[in-house]
């Protein structure tokens, strides 16, 4: 019996750091995501790569699913709010849709990886932005 126990043990200790990174980007826990590049098109113009900076955009982002809000960081030089509107799991997804004022936008964050993209789009321009997330 002692020897039953001492494997199950062994077994949960081994499971355990799997168990918590399966969790990670399923929106349980707030993210802290990067922006690492940024595409800007406008209709009939060709289509610029930049950062964040480049298009007004901060270069983090707090992604806190349980408050449904992403926002920016106290570093930012400007305070910027929007609340999460839509929030889904699919196919190893988490899927997160906004809006505000003028503008959309729709963020999918892979949950094996962390890997961010998303799109900010209005009725003149439209933005394509690939990032990275880490739990906070």
């Amino acid at each position: 019996m002692q020897r039953r126990n001492g494997f199950w043990l062994a077994l949960c200790v081994g499971l355990a750091p799997y168990a918590v990174l399966a969790g990670t980007y399923d929106g349980s826990v707030p993210l802290l995501c990067a922006v690492l590049q940024v595409i800007e098109c406008e209709a009939g113009v060709e289509c610029h790569q930049g950062s964040a900076e480049s298009v007004n955009l901060p270069p983090f982002v707090k992604v806190d699913v349980p408050r449904k809000m992403l926002s920016t960081t106290e570093a930012a030089a400007e305070q910027r709010t929007s609340p999460i509107r839509h929030v889904e799991q699919l196919d190893g997804q988490l899927i997160l849709q906004g809006g505000e004022g003028q503008r959309a936008w729709s963020l999918i964050i892979a949950d094996s990886t962390g890997k961010l993209t998303a799109t900010i789009t209005d009725d003149q321009v439209g933005f394509v932005i690939f990032g990275a997330c880490t739990p906070l």
